[in-house]
């Protein structure tokens, strides 16, 4: 059997720049694996789809992109305040398809923060071309002792 970039066997390829990201919690490992980078201009996030990602129409499945975004929103709440923070509402659209072998990426920022809530915007991309944006509302928990300030906590 012949492997194709869409099979689970096969390397991830990341672009440059990309590393693994090594703190994620179980959930999101098991659907990773996951990369980040760091820019001048802020963060991004990247993972290569595979099927195991897709839905019946091999397409990537909404909750995958909406759990990656959720990712995205918490890591930039993270980045800015440092604290760790909890969803409260997530709003997401969905503009194009993300296909197995594609290389899905996004960054996050944060729009406003007070002392005790964060809202923010993610956007999703496959090259050039938009797959989703999301918006999110964010409730800052206790500051938590011991998270690495070098790769922030994401869901």
């Amino acid at each position: 059997m012949s492997s194709s970039p869409t099979d689970d066997n096969v390397s991830d390829n990341p672009p440059e720049g990309y590393v693994p990201s090594t703190t994620r919690g179980p959930y999101t490992t098991h659907n990773g694996p996951f990369y980040h980078k760091v820019t001048e201009d802020g963060f991004w996030h990247g993972v290569r789809i595979r099927q195991r990602h897709c839905n019946s129409r091999g397409i990537t499945h909404g909750g995958m992109l909406m759990a990656f975004a959720d990712g995205l929103l918490g890591t930039a709440v993270f980045r800015e305040t440092k604290t760790v923070a909890l969803t409260i509402r997530m709003n997401s659209d969905f503009l194009s398809s993300a296909r197995p072998g594609d290389w899905l990426e996004g960054t996050a920022r944060v729009t406003k923060a007070t002392r005790s809530v964060v809202f923010c915007e993610a956007e999703l991309f496959v090259g050039q071309r938009p797959v989703m944006k999301a918006t999110g509302v964010f409730k800052l928990m206790s500051r938590h002792k011991g998270l690495e300030a070098s790769e922030p906590a994401a869901s």
